[in-house]
């Protein structure tokens, strides 16, 4: 009886001691030496590319500055009317807080030619496990809260509430205006907005967004004639994480 006492402490002791999940940081830019040419990294975590008086910059965003945000839509757990998060929803057993979407913030500047554009439905991640994800559109993201957020409710169907189709209608509101919008960008002016990924998973600690055929030039019929290709370089700790709280960061 004692040895088999001992032995099923023993097993119970190896158990909570396997016991882990993975944890993933947020992510933060690559050095400047790694990002390449013409490109700089500032201290908030801004990455910046300049050709001439040309900018093109971004920044990862965090849930807790999404949230901070817009923190009047933030504060009502799953049911958040952040679009971007799942404002202060938790785990029930882990505390942690699950990621509704990637988000950067993007921003150009143009103080160099007559007009500039850059296409965000171009725009896409590449990652260190051979992984590649498009960045969505606004109508992606109307179709994924009309029908599969609340249990399918939304828009103005037939039977859905009023209450369901408020929800919605303030969701697209935030995303219009706070989505890159899809416009040229002509001299001396500029642009800026968040560009949205589906969230990645935990075991991806290394990216690189493309921003390819940036139009810089056009003929006198209106036609592009020259255009650059932008790449960002992003990384992130990943690890294992212990019931007692201790993190074992997993090595590159």
């Amino acid at each position: 009886m004692t040895k088999c006492l001992i032995s099923l402490i023993g097993v119970l002791l190896l158990f909570q001691g396997c016991a882990y999940r993975y944890y993933a940081e947020d992510f933060k830019p690559k050095s400047e030496q790694d990002q390449g040419p013409n490109k700089t990294v500032a201290d908030d975590g801004t990455v910046s590319f300049k050709q001439a008086r040309l900018g093109i910059s971004l920044r990862p965003m965090t849930d807790e500055e999404l949230n901070r945000q817009f923190s009047a839509y933030s504060n009502e757990g799953a049911d958040s009317r952040n679009p971007y998060t799942f404002g202060n929803s938790t785990y029930f057993r882990t505390g942690d807080t699950p990621q509704r979407f990637t988000v950067f913030r993007a921003f150009i500047s143009n103080y160099e030619y007559p007009k500039v554009y850059l296409d965000p439905k171009k725009v896409y991640i590449t990652t260190s496990n051979g992984r590649k994800y498009y960045a969505l559109t606004r109508d992606q993201l109307a179709i994924y809260f009309r029908r599969y957020v609340g249990g399918g409710n939304g828009g103005n169907a037939p039977g859905v509430s009023g209450i369901s189709h408020s929800v919605w209608k303030e969701r697209d509101g935030i995303l219009r205006r706070s989505m890159y919008v899809d416009e040229q960008v002509f001299s001396a002016q500029e642009n800026n907005g968040f560009l949205v990924f589906k969230p990645l998973a935990p075991d991806i600690d290394e990216l690189t967004v493309h921003i390819p055929d940036v139009v810089v030039r056009y003929d006198y019929k209106g036609d592009p004639i020259e255009d650059i290709d932008v790449e960002m370089h992003f990384e992130r700790e990943i690890g294992k994480v212990y019931p007692d709280g201790r993190k074992e960061p997993i090595s590159k």
